[in-house]
């Protein structure tokens, strides 16, 4: 079933009554409560898991186990969310940026079917530094979650959060008094060099630019034949992995699903290739070319500060970087904004981004083929399972601005390359003019071995992919305004070229 995908549709509604259980009981089901609201979401994605085929034999009886495939009793499991910020900076829907519980409860409980009572369940994530996480947790929830399987079947729910550190005030710029260290992963972190192999090692690496302000931690992970990341133990230590990723567009890399999620596995920031300081010319991606040479002038002060000052980390540089924050504001923002399109543009938030898309399949690489001690090996490691939430997801100015765009929709599959095809495609977005889907059509590539179409499934039926007039409704996400006219799904588009999508079963 590697390669079959599975969507379907429901009104676009979370349940918000925690801790998120189904709205009806199902026979497979060990518990008997269910919520006073309804639970759409829950309900489709029980559909989504017998459409995939899984233990379809028992549907409908109390030993229906669709992730027992997946997941074996006594073993430990990963439900990684995209928990990457505490808001929606746009103001909107907070749930247009992250995992929503509604859908993660719903995880939780067919993998503790599937464990039979017996194992681990750990929800881990690394988000963002700005990311406050009692806030995080608040909209969560995740505690009421905890308490029911604590309480029902005596069994503890583990939540993680995989920063080795955070800002003390989300809101402040990172100087060195607004760092607070975290506990982290319990387990740690493991190093994991792909070497030449790394779709990096291709770039200039002098020009490599990462999460944090100091460049140069960045450019000593990454380097020609050395391309180091700092991946949770607890990830690489899983027996199975469970991808649940928002839908959302994103400035970098065009749209964020299963693999660019995987962010949120790396432990270190700064190893993580965002884009590549300059423009195209002077061998980077930040900027394009076209941009004005004024906003271009402002826009490397702006880069030398973060270069000497805020990347030193200390009180004097700090005290130095606020008098000339101050400076700009008083004396040049009066006279010189940055153009709006440079603004949205700038840090390589544009579709000439050439670094973040190698370093998300860099990323995805690991996951698929790092073993518990970060070396790679020619097998996968551990099993894999994706569900997409698409309910509310977020278009526009994702990942972290987006406007909510009520499409109701969950995917489901175990291979995350088919899965983010396909709900790319449903996006209404075409994943051949994206780049992080490049290594899907390439043959050499260890990152999708398929040795026929992907089998697309919904409402009984299956079609191998992909043709324009799909016989199910999708959604038309925007793109990030650096990527509006560059990725959107058209009839005459290269995918629209491949072969005529027949129903297949």
């Amino acid at each position: 079933m590697r390669h079959k995908v599975a969507l379907g549709r429901t009104k676009p509604v979370y349940c918000s009554e925690a801790p998120f259980h189904p709205d009806q009981h199902f026979p497979e089901m060990l518990f008997t409560e269910t919520s006073p609201e309804p639970n759409g979401p829950y309900a489709l994605l029980r559909k989504l898991l017998n459409e995939l085929g899984l233990d379809s034999d028992r549907f409908g009886t109390p030993e229906w186990n669709p992730l027992g495939t997946t997941v074996a009793p006594g073993q430990t499991v990963v439900i990684k969310p995209n928990f990457v910020l505490h808001r929606n900076e746009s103001g909107g829907d907070p749930f247009a940026v992250m995992t929503h519980p509604s859908v993660i409860r719903a995880v939780v409980d067919y993998t503790f079917l599937a464990l039979a009572g017996q194992g681990r369940i750990v929800i881990a994530d690394a988000p963002m530094m700005t990311c406050d996480w009692q806030r995080l947790m608040e909209l969560q929830q995740l505690d009421t979650i905890q308490q029911f399987y604590r309480n029902r079947f005596g069994f503890e729910i583990e939540v993680y959060d995989l920063r080795p550190f955070a800002l003390i005030d989300p809101d402040k710029p990172a100087l060195s008094g607004n760092r607070k260290v975290l506990p982290g992963d319990p387990l740690g972190s493991v190093t994991v060099d792909l070497g030449s192999e790394s779709l990096l090692d291709e770039l200039e690496s002098k020009h490599f630019y990462g999460a944090d302000y100091d460049r140069t931690a960045t450019i000593a992970q990454h380097h020609e034949n050395v391309h180091r990341y700092r991946v949770s133990r607890t990830v690489l230590s899983a027996d199975a992995v469970i991808s649940v990723p928002k839908m959302k567009t994103h400035k970098k890399v065009g749209v964020t699903l299963n693999a660019k999620g995987l962010v949120g596995i790396n432990t270190d920031k700064n190893c993580l290739v965002h884009y590549r300081v300059g423009t195209p010319k002077e061998g980077g991606d930040q900027l394009p070319d076209t941009t004005d040479s004024a906003d271009r002038a402002v826009i490397r002060i702006q880069r030398w500060c973060y270069d000497n000052l805020l990347a030193e980390a200390n009180p004097m540089s700090d005290l130095l970087y606020r008098a000339l924050l101050g400076t700009y504001r008083l004396l040049i923002k009066p006279l010189r904004e940055l153009n709006r399109q440079t603004a949205a543009q700038d840090s390589g938030n544009w579709h000439g981004n050439d670094s973040a898309w190698r370093m998300t399949a860099d990323l995805l690489r690991i996951l698929l083929f790092a073993d518990r001690g970060g070396k790679m090996v020619s097998t996968p490691q551990r099993k894999i399972f994706c569900i997409v939430d698409g309910i509310i997801g977020g278009d526009g100015e994702g990942p972290l601005a987006p406007f909510a765009c009520c499409a109701g929709l969950l995917t489901a599959g175990a291979d995350p390359v088919s899965v983010d095809l396909v709900t790319a495609r449903v996006m209404g977005l075409d994943p051949r003019r994206i780049k992080q889907f490049l290594p899907a059509y390439d043959s050499q590539s260890p990152l999708f071995r398929n040795d026929g179409e992907i089998s697309v499934h919904a409402d009984g039926c299956a079609w191998a992919a992909a043709k324009v007039d799909w016989p199910f409704a999708h959604a038309t996400f925007v793109p990030h305004s650096g990527w509006i006219g560059h990725i959107e799904w058209s009839p005459g588009s290269a995918l629209a070229e491949m072969v005529e999508m027949q129903v297949v079963a």
